[in-house]
């Protein structure tokens, strides 16, 4: 039997919601989906609907570090859209379709390393741990995360801004103007992973045409260049003109030319809050692109209401393109230059908000930077909010390609955290085990 051009998995979460009216609801997905059936796209011959598993919490903490623990802070609603993703992978790589759109919800791309609560709607990182899976039961190495949501992806950012092997990609209306306030050119991944952070903050007022200026001159290049095994659509659409969380314009035409060029192997839904308006449209716009079909007739009733480009907002595009063109084609050489004066260990200290709960974190990472493998990361946490019971935490993460030293390194440094009591709670993510160990 030949294979489906295009897998579909739907989890619309009908028994989560952070409150009957908030954007993030189950109508996003059954609007898309009354849409598709009455298009009648679920009886094309191309076309394969797939049931969602549900992710184990092995899955999860192999990307996670939840405190005080990852099953007190996620719900049956994130194991089953995880597991959406994850049914989306084994579609794919087991050669029953070509590519694979997992519809799903909730969402996940805010969802960082550490986890305190749920920041963006966001609890747990659907793309990252489905990314983690593929490398575990597939063998996958290098991997391209392309996130077009209008709003930046900052816990898929953080989980592999030190990975040299998974390229991220982010095009995302400018932080200065849009939650979560970060996703800017200086954000380009630490010394030993250089230049695999790509962020690209597009101006509010962008359309197609300065969305496809990014995409021809900018992102594809870099992806021929890349030579990724698989490549991840980290699918927002809220980028679209109607979308009220956002000031982009974007049309459903737009987005359906991006995935026709991209060519993701597995999209995985994000944003996208104009729910009758937008995404019934967009998304039947990208599922017929990813299955190699006709889109052209794929139009909003309002599209007369979509704004044109303003000039300066296509000069400030064309330039964004040429200064992010360079610093690609420098990685290597800036690698080369930051790893030298950077010496045994680099830092950086954060404060990270949780603006669905009112928390607020201050975080140390310290990576290892060892000459002879990836190294390790450790990480000290604090969180606190009013109302909110004070946590703090301190965690080893182990590479998968890590050497003997750094192993039993990162391991004597969480022993050594433990015995000077300063945190509450004390892990070792080791992913050469694979597996998530509380000490």
């Amino acid at each position: 039997m030949d294979a489906k051009k295009l897998g579909l998995v739907f989890f619309p979460a009908f028994d989560w919601a952070i409150n009957p009216v908030h954007p993030e609801r189950e109508e996003r997905l059954l609007y898309t989906r009354d849409q598709i059936v009455e298009e009648g796209l679920l009886d094309m011959p191309g076309i394969q609907e797939y049931k969602p598993n549900m992710a184990r919490f092995s899955d999860i903490e192999r990307v996670h570090i939840g405190v005080p623990d990852i099953k007190a802070l996620i719900t049956n609603a994130h194991l089953v859209s995880a597991g959406a993703a994850i049914a989306a992978a084994d579609a794919v790589r087991q050669g029953e379709v070509d590519r694979a759109f997992a519809l799903t919800r909730p969402p996940g791309h805010h969802a960082m390393r550490v986890v305190h609560g749920t920041r963006g709607f966001c609890a747990i990182n659907i793309e990252a741990i489905m990314v983690e899976y593929l490398r575990t039961v597939y063998g996958i190495r290098k991997v391209a995360i392309v996130d077009t949501d209008v709003h930046h992806g900052d816990g898929t950012q953080d989980i592999f801004y030190h990975d040299a092997d998974t390229l991220f990609i982010s095009f995302h209306q400018d932080g200065r103007t849009l939650y979560p306030g970060t996703g800017f050119t200086d954000e380009i991944g630490s010394p030993m992973a250089l230049g695999t952070t790509l962020n690209i903050p597009l101006p509010p007022g962008t359309t197609d045409d300065g969305l496809h200026q990014v995409l021809d001159h900018l992102i594809m290049p870099v992806l021929a260049d890349f030579k990724p095994e698989i490549i991840i659509n980290s699918a927002g659409q809220d980028n679209h003109y109607s979308d009220p969380l956002a000031n982009m314009n974007i049309t459903a035409q737009g987005y359906a030319r991006l995935a026709d060029k991209l060519k993701a192997d597995i999209a995985v839904l994000e944003g996208g809050y104009s729910i009758e308006n937008a995404l019934p449209y967009v998304n039947v716009g990208i599922i017929l692109a990813m299955a190699g079909m006709d889109y052209r007739k794929v139009i909003e009733p309002d599209i007369d209401k979509c704004p044109s480009e303003p000039l300066a907002v296509t000069r400030a595009i064309k330039s964004l393109v040429e200064e992010r063109k360079g610093m690609w084609t420098m990685r290597e050489r800036l690698r080369r230059e930051v790893v030298a004066k950077t010496g045994d260990f680099w830092q950086r200290n954060r404060n990270i908000y949780y603006d669905d709960n009112g928390i607020n974190e201050r975080q140390t990472e310290t990576v290892r930077l060892c000459p002879k493998c990836s190294g390790y990361l450790t990480i000290g946490t604090e969180a606190y909010g009013s109302g909110f019971v004070y946590k703090s935490a301190f965690a080893a993460v182990i590479s998968r390609e890590a050497c003997s030293h750094c192993r039993q390194t990162a391991v004597d440094a969480v022993y050594k955290a433990k015995k000077q009591g300063k945190y509450q709670h004390y892990f070792v993510q080791n992913k050469h085990e694979d597996r998530l160990e509380k000490m």
